[in-house]
């Protein structure tokens, strides 16, 4: 487990104040390691969490690729037995003229693993999903205490850059309570992590439309599993923002189901008003819009979207988002954005 992920874990009790009693039974790390966390982000800040080495029981570091020897065996299925383990780290150490660990720091090692990492190893996706994937995941009783991002391919296609048919994407940013698009992007080509950044951006700044109200730093954003959204660029961004990620597991898109109701509400209300609309089982349209006349034609029915009655909600997102007013959570300037592109 790295550094940010022991702080994703232990900024639960530094900025949400729970106590580590009971984060060590939520999250299935022992209360001595979160202390242990907690000493030292005291001492050294994030980086005094980034530390991957271990100490054996005569205070020596283990060689890392003993450690890694170690997990891998740990984490293969089925486990072989601790005297097993020890047995065979030896042996591998002697061949490489290493140190052997003592039976002690063998046991510790394992020990170290990462919960959810050794259940979803050893008993598969269905048992990490039901332990580990849903425990630090909320649903939100406020604005802007959970946010969900996702891409979308359009069912449309557009006159590309090179004149071209093109079919485009769009990323959007919604508020979890008020069901509100706080962000958007439409794109062409592949999704990424700029893609992600740039309708983060929009999202937490202030617009230019005093009708589009909605903005500030949320408390959680629940993404996919994808490589643009795991990046370590939006990983450091998070932090710089104190952004909580959490990530589905891969294949298991759970809590994003709002997200995807409003990608169906676009393809079929909207799109299929538009020129180039790839209608199921039509023929090749000829497309005629650009890509900026789309952005302007979903941007014109986001505002729709927010300011009209909600059926689940029974009044519209932007109501519920402003709710009784309060104040959201917004960087001091643009330039503290300066990280998401």
């Amino acid at each position: 487990m790295d550094g940010e992920e022991r702080w994703r874990i232990l900024r639960l009790h530094v900025e949400d104040q729970i106590p580590l009693a009971t984060l060590a039974r939520d999250t299935g790390v022992s209360e001595r390691t979160l202390q242990r966390w907690h000493q030292r982000y005291r001492r050294d800040g994030f980086n005094g969490l980034d530390d991957h080495q271990r100490s054996d029981a005569g205070s020596r570091r283990t060689a890392a690729e003993t450690v890694a020897f170690v997990e891998r065996l740990a984490l293969t299925r089925p486990r072989p037995s601790l005297a097993t383990l020890h047995r065979l780290t030896v042996t591998e150490t002697t061949r490489r003229g290493n140190p052997a660990p003592s039976y002690a720091t063998v046991r510790e090692i394992v020990r170290c693993l990462d919960p959810a990492l050794v259940t979803l190893a050893l008993e598969g996706p269905a048992s990490y999903r039901d332990r580990h994937e849903l425990v630090l995941r909320r649903r939100a009783d406020r604005p802007n205490q959970i946010w969900q991002s996702d891409h979308t391919e359009l069912d449309i296609l557009i006159v590309g850059s090179d004149g071209k048919p093109d079919r485009p994407w769009l990323t959007t940013v919604m508020d979890d309570y008020s069901r509100t698009i706080c962000g958007y992007t439409v794109f062409t080509g592949a999704p990424s992590a700029m893609n992600t950044a740039l309708a983060l951006r929009q999202a937490i700044w202030r617009k230019a439309d005093p009708a589009w109200a909605m903005c500030g730093i949320p408390d959680i954003l629940h993404v996919d599993h994808g490589s643009d959204f795991t990046s370590q660029h939006l990983e450091r961004t998070a932090i710089a923002l104190h952004i909580r990620i959490i990530h589905s597991i891969v294949g298991r898109p759970q809590g994003r189901g709002k997200i995807e109701r409003f990608f169906g509400t676009i393809n079929t209300e909207l799109l299929t008003t538009l020129p180039g609309h790839l209608g199921p089982g039509s023929r090749t349209p000829t497309p005629s819009m650009d890509l900026p006349a789309l952005d302007r034609a979903i941007g014109a029915f986001i505002a729709v979207y927010n300011d009209r009655r909600h059926s689940e909600l029974g009044m519209s997102p932007r109501d519920a988002w402003v709710a009784d007013g309060w104040l959201p959570r917004i960087p001091d300037s643009l330039e503290h954005l300066d990280t998401l592109p």
